[in-house]
C-alpha cells in the first residue's frame, strides 16, 4: 500500500482574511479547494492510504471529505500543540501502516507542483535514499533555505537564506515534497517541536544518511500570497500548470449557475464561482469571484480576490486586492495595490480612491 501524508496544519496567516475561516488548502482554486487537487495527483501516482496532518480548524477536513471514498482511505492526525513540520511529520506517522523500509510520499499543503510522483517515488526506491527531497531552481533563491548537491545528486548541506547573491552557491531549493523512508520518519523525536529543515534533515547529512535530491524545472509555485495564490489558480485554468480535476486550458472557469452579461470579458484564468452575477461591460481578467459575488456595471477586477457573498459596485477599480467575505465595495472605488478588506467591511461610494475625480470635490463640497 503506497502511502503519504499532507501538511495542513498552518494557520495561512499571509493569506489572511481569506484565512479566517477557512484553512488555506481548503480555499478555493480553479473550481475546486486546492486540497482536492492535491489528492487527485496523490492517486494517480497510486496512493491508497493518505493522512492529513492537521491542527488550524482541523474539523473542516472531515467535512471536506466526509463520504469521500474512490479507492482512497483518508485518516486525520490532529496537532493539539504546535508541533513543526517534522513534529507534525512525526505524529501523522503513528497512523501509517507500511514497514521499515516502505516509502511515504509528503506533501506541504500549499505548495502548487508539476513533478511527477511515480518518478519522484522511483528515484527513491532505485537510490535506496532515507530521504529524498524534491528541488526545484529559482532565479533568486535569497528568500528560500539552499539546498546544494553532488554530482551524484547527494545532498551536501541545509543552507539558511543568503543575505547577499555571493552566499548563493546554488539555485536549488527545498520544493515541499519528501520520499521518507518509513524507519527514518518513525526516528524523528515525538511530542515536541521539531523543525525537518533546521532539524533533522541537517543531522541526518550530518550522520552520512542518504539524503538524495531529485532536481526538477516543473512547475512550482509557493500559494502562500495572495498574489501567488491567484496566479496559481489562473495558471491552473490556462493549462500552465495541470491538475487532474481541471480540463483542458480555458481563458476562464465560470460555474455553470453564475450569470456573465453578454458586454462582460472575464479573461486570464479567472474563475467565477456558483451564482456570481457579472454586469454589463465588466472586465475580470486573473482574478477569483468567489460563490454569491455580485459585480456590478463597469467594474474592473484585475489580479484579484473577491470572497463569497460580496458586492462589487459599478465602475470600481481592484488591482492585486482581496476581499473578505460578506463585503460590499460601493461604486467608484479605486483599491490600491495589496488592499486587504476584512470580511463584512463596507466601504461607501468612492470611499478609497486613488486619484480623485471632479465628482467627488464637488460632492465633498
Amino acid at each position: 500500500m503506497q502511502e503519504a501524508i499532507i501538511l495542513v496544519g498552518g494557520k495561512g496567516t499571509r493569506l489572511r482574511p481569506l484565512t479566517n475561516h477557512t484553512p488555506k488548502p481548503l480555499l478555493g482554486v480553479a473550481g475546486s479547494s486546492f486540497i482536492r487537487h492535491q489528492v487527485a495527483k496523490l492517486m494517480d501516482a497510486g496512493v491508497e492510504h493518505l493522512v492529513f496532518a492537521t491542527s488550524y480548524l482541523a474539523d473542516l477536513f472531515e467535512e471536506e471529505f466526509r463520504g469521500f471514498s474512490r479507492h482512497l482511505e483518508i485518516s486525520y492526525a490532529v496537532e493539539e500543540v504546535p508541533l513543526g513540520t517534522g513534529g507534525a511529520i512525526r505524529n501523522a506517522g503513528r497512523l501509517l501502516r507500511g514497514e521499515p523500509d516502505a516509502p511515504v510520499l509528503i506533501l506541504n499543503g500549499d505548495i502548487l507542483s508539476g513533478v511527477d510522483l511515480r518518478a519522484l517515488l522511483e528515484h527513491h526506491r532505485a537510490r535506496a535514499a532515507d530521504v529524498t527531497l524534491h528541488l526545484t531552481r529559482v532565479a533568486d533563491p535569497r528568500a528560500f533555505g539552499l539546498v546544494p548537491t553532488d554530482g551524484a545528486g547527494r545532498v551536501l548541506s541545509f543552507l539558511e537564506k543568503p543575505k547577499t547573491q555571493e552566499e548563493c552557491v546554488t539555485d536549488q531549493i527545498n520544493a515541499g515534497c519528501y520520499v521518507f523512508r518509513r524507519s527514518v520518519l518513525d526516528a524523528i523525536p515525538a511530542d515536541r517541536e521539531v523543525s525537518v529543515e533546521q532539524e533533522t534533515f541537517p543531522q541526518l547529512v550530518a550522520r552520512g544518511a542518504r539524503v538524495l535530491g531529485h532536481t526538477t524545472d516543473d512547475y512550482w509555485r509557493d500559494l502562500g500570497t495572495p498574489l501567488a495564490f491567484v496566479h496559481g489558480s489562473a495558471d491552473l485554468v490556462t493549462g500552465k500548470a495541470t491538475s487532474p480535476l481541471v480540463g483542458p486550458p480555458a481563458e476562464a472557469l465560470i460555474h455553470p449557475t453564475a450569470t456573465i452579461d453578454p458586454t462582460a470579458r472575464v479573461t486570464g484564468g479567472s474563475t467565477i464561482g456558483r451564482h456570481a452575477v457579472i454586469g454589463p461591460r465588466v472586465i475580470v481578467d486573473r482574478s477569483i469571484v468567489g460563490a454569491g459575488v455580485t459585480v456590478a456595471e463597469d467594474a474592473r477586477i484585475h489580479e484579484s480576490v473577491v470572497d463569497h457573498d460580496s458586492s462589487i459596485g459599478s465602475a470600481s477599480f481592484l488591482r492585486e486586492a482581496v476581499v473578505g467575505c460578506h463585503s460590499h465595495v460601493g461604486a467608484d472605488n479605486e483599491l490600491p495595490a495589496r488592499l486587504r478588506l476584512s470580511c463584512g467591511i463596507r466601504i461607501p461610494a468612492q470611499g478609497v480612491r486613488v486619484s480623485g475625480t471632479a465628482a467627488a470635490c464637488l460632492t465633498a463640497h
